[in-house]
């Protein structure tokens, strides 16, 4: 009888970490579309985190993944989930799994995942993480995906989880007719969360949502720098 109330004291403590996740950290970060909030409940982030940092699994900073390679903030990645508007019907290409969360974000609201991991021991941590979590609409590929990746392309939306200089003609050029990109374009300290929008053939808009910083892509395309 013990062990069940510890049990549930601990359930009930997450659920409240989660609600003030969302309510303190993601709300006042524009994030108010309720289907969004409502998968932040449904996919649990605590199963994507690496062990020693389960009890910051809802804090407000990016857990490390080992090797310079870190999870996004949850206010990011569920300000990303709501500027791609991702529908029942859409393919999506992930350059960059992680952990898998975001990962797992896009597959409960898309029809088919296509992610790109290029460290072949992040996509096994990865990969796990999401079949425990019982994801079963995901393609997981080994490979370096910072230049674009033509496999299976178009796509109805694209996301890339880590930043790069400038972002690559073969993205934008991979979106069907009315499919959105997100990626975090510029160098540090300043970058630009940049939604990209296909609105006619090869005829894009492209918003900056908002500024933030985070780590770069491996292999990520840099402009030619003045040499002395």
């Amino acid at each position: 009888m013990l062990i069940l109330q510890a049990s549930n004291t601990s359930e009930m403590d997450l659920e409240h970490a989660r609600f003030n996740m969302v309510e303190q950290q993601i709300r006042p970060w524009e994030v108010l579309d309720q289907d969004v909030l409502d998968t932040l409940y449904v996919v649990r982030r605590e199963a994507f985190v690496p062990e020693a940092y389960r009890a910051v699994a809802f804090a407000d900073l990016e857990i490390p993944l080992g090797e310079g390679e870190a999870m996004m903030a949850p206010k990011m990645e569920a300000r990303i989930l709501q500027e791609l508007a991702v529908k029942p019907t859409d393919k999506v290409l992930e350059i960059g799994t992680g952990s898998g969360y975001l990962t797992a974000l896009l597959a409960h609201r898309a029809r088919h995942v296509v992610s790109v991991e290029i460290d072949p021991r992040l996509k096994a941590f990865g990969e796990a993480n999401l079949r425990r979590a019982g994801v079963n609409n995901v393609t997981l590929e080994t490979g370096d995906g910072a230049r674009g990746w033509p496999k299976q392309t178009p796509y109805d939306v694209i996301v890339l989880t880590g930043s790069m200089p400038l972002l690559p003609d073969a993205f934008p050029r991979s979106l069907t007719v009315g499919g959105r990109l997100f990626a975090i374009v510029g160098d540090p300290p300043v970058m630009s969360g940049r939604l990209v929008t296909c609105v006619a053939e090869r005829s894009y808009n492209a918003i900056d949502i908002f500024e933030t910083c985070i780590a770069p892509l491996k292999n990520a395309l840099a402009p030619e720098r003045f040499q002395f």
